[in-house]
Parts: structure tokens; sequence; C-alpha cells
């Protein structure tokens, strides 16, 4: 925990050192064609953010660089090529400050900042980025609307095309395969994943968008963890989340937590309660002061169910803790 808040100090104190310098242009002035490029950088040294700190910390900032360039669009002067590529980061823009929103509990905000990545996108003639901003409306949309977000998610695999970046297919096909499992389609879940590592084997060396630097093997085999504990088969979901898990940073609080948080319902459903107790106190020890509402909204129903089992010892101490 020390060390996760030594991170977050430091993330915060150097976010006015870290970034490249940027005048913003004045109303009515003329931008140059190398501007997009360098908001871009912008957005992409403030998009490491995220990997330290919640949407509740971070919502602001992002959704501060998104105004900023929809005023730049509005009130400056530039050629077309320009505009394309302004409108392309600010696509970029709107989907880093819907991911704080809906990470923060602003679900209303997030779909809207999502939709207008994806319209921007499509102005900006950018498939990858609206390809995204449909997987990130699915993600949001299955939670509520299985078919709805099956839907969506296919949509996005078919919008980013597939000429889009390895890592891009990658993420979306991830993304579809996620919606497949929340509704319980066993066979599509594994096809989806199975394109998603196929994409990503072609990713070597290949130039990707900052937006997917994330996407890489140890990422696929916690999200193929996730979709076999949604779909309830905890001999093939436990391993590899094990392997995964053990390889990702303690630092990366957030994430960690949610991941061991599907660790410990596959544990559960395998009738290991006591190893899901540890687990899921590990998970909670983790997301403690993490400007975030997933992890314990997501750890909520596995708490629910090792309340069947409070009167095993590791049990009674995690449930003590979480109500704390």
């Amino acid at each position: 925990m020390r060390r996760r808040k030594f991170f977050k100090a430091s993330a915060v104190a150097g976010l006015a050192v870290g970034l490249p310098e940027l005048t913003r242009p004045r109303v009515g002035s003329r931008i140059g064609g190398d501007y997009p490029e360098r908001l871009r950088e912008r957005t992409a040294r403030l998009r490491r953010l995220d990997d330290v700190l919640g949407g509740g910390d971070t919502y602001r900032v992002y959704l501060g660089e998104y105004q900023a360039t929809k005023a730049l669009l509005r009130d400056a002067m530039y050629t077309e090529p320009t505009s394309q590529a302004l409108l392309s980061v600010l696509a970029e823009q709107a989907q880093q400050a819907g991911w704080a929103a809906f990470d923060g509990g602003r679900h209303r905000e997030a779909t809207g900042l999502y939709e207008d990545s994806h319209r921007a996108a499509v102005d900006a003639g950018d498939t990858e980025l609206a390809g995204n901003a449909l997987a990130f409306l699915a993600y949001q949309a299955v939670n509520g609307d299985r078919r709805a977000g099956i839907e969506i998610a296919a949509r996005s695999v078919q919008e980013a095309g597939p000429g889009a970046a390895p890592g891009v297919r990658a993420l979306l096909h991830e993304r579809l395969a996620w919606a497949h499992a929340v509704a319980g389609n066993d066979n599509p879940t594994e096809r989806a994943l199975e394109a998603a590592q196929a994409a990503l084997a072609e990713a070597d060396g290949d130039r990707q968008p900052d937006w997917v630097a994330w996407v890489d093997q140890t990422e696929l085999e916690i999200m193929t963890g996730r979709c076999w504990t949604e779909l309830r088969r905890p001999l093939r979901a436990v391993p590899v989340l094990e392997a995964a898990l053990s390889r990702y940073d303690d630092a990366h609080a957030r994430d960690k937590s949610l991941y061991l948080s599907w660790l410990a319902d596959s544990y559960l459903t395998a009738g290991e309660v006591e190893q899901a107790a540890t687990i899921t106190n590990r998970a909670l020890d983790l997301c403690s002061g993490v400007a975030s509402v997933r992890p314990r909204q997501r750890l909520a129903p596995v708490l629910q169910r090792l309340g069947e089992h409070e009167a095993l010892p590791a049990v009674a101490e995690v449930l003590d803790k979480a109500r704390a």
C-alpha cells in the first residue's frame, strides 16, 4: 500500500513536468499541421495516469483536455487535413474521459463521451477509433442489455475492419469475447478469444496506436480467465488467471483488484472457499483508497457468496474487513 501511495503521489506530482510543452492557440489564430501530433503526444502521456489512478482522480483532467480540443476546433483556423487530425485526437480524448467517467461511476457522462467520440472518429475517417468507441459502448451496455452489448461489440470489429492494427483488432475481439461470455455463449466466446490471440500474434514489430499499448499477452490471458469465470468454467479460468496475475504488478492496484475478484469467483465456483476468501482479502487491500467504484462493485457478489460460509475463520476475517 505504501508503494501504491508513492506511485499515486509521483503521478500527480509529475503531471506538470512530465507533459510536452504545449501553448494553447488564441481564439481566431491559425494552427500548424504539427499541432495535432503534439496534442496526441500530450494525450498519450496523460493516459499513463490511468495506470495508477482511478477515474475519480483523472476524470476532470481528461475532460478538460477534451473540452479544450473541442474549443480549438470551434475557434481556431486550420487546413482540412489539420481538421481531420484534430478530430481524431478529439475522439481519442473523449474515449479517455469516458473511461474515467465509467470508472468513477458517472455512467451517463461516459455514454455521452463515447458517443461523441464515435461521431468525431467517423468525421475524422479514423475507423480504428470509431471501432473502439463502439467497443467501449458495448462494454458498458452488456451489463444491462446483453444482446445489445453483443451487437455493438460485433459492430466495433466490423467498423475497425480487417486492416486495423493488430493490437486494435486484438482489443476489439477481446471485448466481443467478453460480451458473449457475460451472455453465457461458450463457443462464440472461444472463437473471439482465438481471433484476439491471432491478431496479437501479428503485433510484434508493428506500429500500434498508443491507446492499445496495454494490450499484450498477459492482458489477453487475464481476459481469457475472466471469460471462463463468467462461463462458470473454473478449471479453465483458475490456471490462466493465477499465471497471468503472478506477473501483474501490484502498482496497478485498481485493475489487479478487479482481476483478482474473478479469480476468487472461480475458486468459489470450484468449491475452494478458503482460497477464495484469501484472494478476496488481497483484492480488498489493493483497492483500498483507489478512486474507482468498480472494484467494490465487482467484489460485492463475491462477498455475498462468501457470506454463506461465514463460520470459516478465513471467511469471517474477510467479511469483517469488507464491513469496516
